[in-house]
């Protein structure tokens, strides 16, 4: 959690997740960030079999940064190759 010092910022991180078997490993990540994530909204877009998720988050910048490399951290993952995610992020 963040210190008194520490100044948060508000952030949406928009994902897209063109392979269901990636979901499993996406939830597990987005729960180690759970306090400081607002809310999420999964949309299912089924005519392009992907499945669209956004997330608000209060978090201190550097909280914010460790989302940026979420990308890596899923692409490592055997289970979940970084080709069936896109990531995007605003601040």
């Amino acid at each position: 959690m963040e210190t008194k010092n520490e100044e948060s910022r508000i952030a949406v991180i928009g994902i897209v997740v063109e392979q269901e078997a990636s979901v499993d490993v996406l939830n597990e990540t987005l729960h180690e960030y759970r306090e400081y994530i607002i809310g999420r909204m999964g949309i299912p877009y089924r005519e392009k079999k992907v499945n669209i998720i956004s997330i608000a988050i209060d978090a201190p910048q550097d909280k914010i940064s460790a989302y940026q490399t979420l990308y890596t951290c899923l692409e490592k993952s055997a289970t979940c190759p970084a080709s069936s995610l896109r990531l995007y992020i605003l601040v």
